[in-house]
C-alpha cells in the first residue's frame, strides 16, 4: 500500500462549490443510462445476496445515494466535504451521511454487503488509489460488491477552470483512469472482477466514461 495522500485541498474545493453542484446535479437526470444499468446492477446484485445495506462512499449531496434508496436499498453516505455532508442531511433526512475519507472509513470489517466508489476515487493521484481499494474492500463483507464509476483515460485535467469561470476560487484537479487499471487495484485488493461498461463520451463531456463492479471472495 502507497503513502498518504493530502485531501484538504479536494475537501476545500467542494466545500466552496457545495451548494452550486449541488444545485446544477440534483438528481441522476445527468446520468447516461448505461451508467444507470450499471448501478441499477450493482443494486440488484446487493438485493438478491439478501443483505440490501450500501455504503456510497464519497456520496456527495447524496443524489446517487436517493436513488439507490428508491430501488429498494438501505443506504449510508460518507463524504470528505462538510458542506456536502450538510447538504445531503438537508435534502434527505431520513438517510444516515457522516464526513469521513475514503482512506479512512469509520466502519469495521465487512459491514456492508455492497459500496460504492461512484466517481468518487477521480480527485486521488495513483499513488493514493491502492489504499482506496483497500478500504473499499475492508468494509465490504464476504461476497459482497463493489461498483466503481469513473472518467476513462490517461492523465489529469485542471477541473477548477470550471468552478473558477463560475466565480469560484478553488483548485480542483481530476485524475482519469483505464479500465484495466482499475481492474488492477481493485484485484490488488483482492476483488474479481465482474462486469465493466467503457462508452465513448458524449457532446457535453470531456472524456469516455466507465463503470466496473467488482465482488469480493464469498
Amino acid at each position: 500500500m502507497t503513502g498518504s495522500v493530502d485531501f484538504r485541498g479536494v475537501e476545500q474545493a467542494y466545500d466552496t462549490v457545495a451548494e452550486a453542484y449541488a444545485d446544477h446535479f440534483p438528481d441522476t437526470s445527468a446520468e447516461h443510462s448505461l451508467d444507470l444499468a450499471m448501478v441499477d446492477a450493482f443494486a440488484a446484485a446487493v438485493i438478491a445476496a439478501g443483505d440490501p445495506r450500501i455504503l456510497d462512499a464519497g456520496c456527495g449531496a447524496g443524489r446517487l445515494s436517493r436513488y439507490l434508496t428508491g430501488r429498494g436499498c438501505l443506504v449510508e453516505g460518507v463524504d470528505l466535504s462538510p458542506g456536502m455532508i450538510a447538504r445531503a442531511r438537508r435534502e434527505s433526512p431520513e438517510l444516515a451521511f457522516s464526513v469521513a475519507s475514503l482512506t479512512d472509513l469509520p466502519f469495521p470489517g465487512g459491514t456492508f454487503p455492497g459500496v460504492m466508489l461512484w466517481y468518487s476515487i477521480i480527485h486521488t493521484p495513483p499513488a493514493g488509489q491502492d489504499r482506496i481499494f483497500a478500504e473499499a474492500a475492508r468494509v465490504l463483507r464476504p461476497g459482497g460488491h463493489l461498483l466503481v464509476g469513473f472518467q476513462h483515460g490517461r492523465g489529469s485535467r485542471d477541473v477548477g477552470e470550471i468552478y473558477r469561470g463560475m466565480g469560484y476560487d478553488v483548485d480542483l484537479r481530476r485524475y482519469n483512469y483505464t479500465a484495466d487499471e482499475v481492474a488492477g487495484r481493485a484485484g490488488t485488493a483482492g476483488l474479481r472482477e465482474v462486469a465493466r461498461m467503457v462508452r465513448q463520451a458524449r457532446p457535453e463531456e470531456r472524456d469516455g466514461q466507465s463503470s466496473m463492479l467488482f465482488r469480493a471472495p464469498a
